[in-house]
């Protein structure tokens, strides 16, 4: 009987299961605080080290003649002058056109040409990103295979069109090529592919336009995209020299005055490093302060379906 009664509450006993066996944690790779230092440091000498062409220039703008022609030359400005930039500003004095003719013709031809890229690049990168038509991956092939193609290659053919248009000689010349550029809407198209399909239907469902989508939702959404595109637009449309468009001295760029005075040789070295930084400071400034924008931007557009 005993055997019995405890059989009976063996039995009723709950049966206590196996737990799994955990897996094996990965180990957490951490820095130590020394590894963190270090790591600062090495960035920091690098960074010096991609700033030294910038500060080369700043400092060679400042330097007298005499420092100029040194050698070994010096990477620090001495006894800083402003001469520099005294002796660019009676150049330009002693030109037919003002300076200030030749900053506008820039500003105008930057303004207007980043403007349209923009506008045009983004337009066409939407269907090609979101839509479906014959012939789309064809046509996407052709802008790829665009950029495989050196601006001198297209110059004939883009000096052809522009005189068969009638507008050779004007802004037009240089600001409408640049419209077309392939590099903007191979940039916008592959940035309008990371945006949800549900998103954009959604939109469509509560009667958006196909024009309200784009400006609404897609554009705000691949914002580092365009404000990328507005840099590198902005920094070759700033150097460019207007080339066989433009014949009239009153339609050229600051980039075209500024090359002539470069061209003037060692009696105008100290103009020369003027000029070099004057062209390197705006597209610089522009970069330092549209920066900030770009990295808030990529930190916050992070979207999933």
């Amino acid at each position: 009987m005993a055997a019995i009664t405890t059989g009976r509450r063996a039995a009723h006993q709950p049966v206590k299961k196996k737990e799994p066996k955990l897996a094996k944690r990965t180990k957490r790779l951490s820095r130590s605080t020394s590894g963190t230092v270090a790591l600062f440091a090495f960035l920091f000498v690098f960074g010096i080290f991609t700033s030294l062409p910038i500060i080369l220039t700043v400092n060679r703008a400042f330097m007298p003649l005499d420092e100029l022609f040194l050698f070994p030359p010096r990477f620090f400005v001495r006894n800083p002058t402003t001469s520099n930039f005294s002796d660019l500003f009676i150049i330009m004095q002693e030109s037919w056109v003002p300076f200030s003719r030749y900053f506008l013709n820039s500003i105008i031809i930057t303004g207007f040409g980043t403007l349209g890229h923009l506008i045009f690049a983004s337009m066409a990168a939407y269907p090609l990103a979101k839509n479906t038509f014959p012939f789309k991956d064809a046509l996407f092939a052709i802008v790829v295979l665009a950029l495989m193609f050196s601006p001198v290659v297209t110059g004939i053919p883009n000096f052809l069109i522009i005189s068969a248009l009638g507008i050779n000689n004007t802004y037009l010349a240089v600001i409408l090529p640049a419209f077309a550029a392939p590099i903007g809407m191979y940039l916008m198209k592959q940035f309008m592919e990371q945006i949800p399909d549900s998103l954009i239907e959604s939109a469509r469902l509560d009667g958006g336009s196909e024009f309200f989508i784009w400006r609404k939702i897609v554009m705000p959404n691949v914002k580092p995209a365009w404000l990328t595109l507005i840099i590198l637009q902005f920094q070759a449309l700033w150097a460019t020299t207007g080339g066989v468009f433009l014949r009239s001295e009153e339609l050229k760029p600051l980039s075209f005055a500024m090359n002539q005075v470069a061209l003037g040789g060692v009696a105008r070295a100290g103009a020369n490093a003027a000029v070099i930084f004057i062209m390197m400071a705006v597209p610089v400034t522009f970069f330092v302060f549209s920066q900030s924008r770009i990295i808030e931007t990529m930190a916050t557009s992070g979207m999933k379906d």
